[in-house]
């Protein structure tokens, strides 16, 4: 008999692990976005700064979760082309994320004179859809092998009969 409590929504303990790994991550990310935005500002202003200071916060964020949150996971890549992939995966994030802080920079002046709360509520908006993105396309035990494979993964759609993925 199973005595392992059965978790809701088909969350297992690893996936909830990793995804606590993941909200570590990005409150490393959140920090280094913040310290980019601020040491930039005075320099590139305000929009350019929150620009630059994502792109440095999400390849920190890619080396971190690449050596800790998805160990092991996805090592068959290229780290240049698994960045890539990172990037591009995590664009739906980015949305998110940025769109977020640039509505809050041009509705909540309090945003503007400190830009952290701002970043704060932006990178919770995009949290989650980087992480499931992140661990479906970017961190694979095995990589796709077609096109058609990759779009399925992203959009979590079940294998087609062209297709087949064998099932764990």
């Amino acid at each position: 008999m199973n005595t392992t409590p059965s978790l809701p929504f088909g969350l297992t303990h690893a996936k909830i692990l990793r995804l606590l790994k993941f909200g570590v991550v990005g409150g490393l990310g959140f920090l280094w976005d913040s310290g980019t935005v601020y040491a930039m500002r005075p320099f590139i202003g305000l929009t350019a700064a929150t620009l630059v200071a994502y792109f440095v916060a999400a390849t920190l964020n890619w080396v971190l979760n690449r050596i800790w949150t998805f160990k092991g996971a996805g090592l068959h890549d290229h780290p240049f082309l698994q960045w890539l992939r990172f990037l591009t995966a995590n664009s739906l994030g980015f949305l998110l994320n940025r769109g977020t802080v640039y509505t809050l920079f041009y509705t909540v002046p309090l945003c503007v004179t400190y830009p952290v709360i701002a970043l704060a509520v932006g990178a919770l908006a995009g949290m989650f859809a980087n992480f499931n993105l992140s661990q479906k396309m970017v961190f694979k035990e095995k990589p796709p092998h077609s096109a058609l494979e990759l779009a399925e993964l992203s959009l979590d759609l079940p294998a087609s009969h062209k297709n087949p993925t064998p099932k764990p």
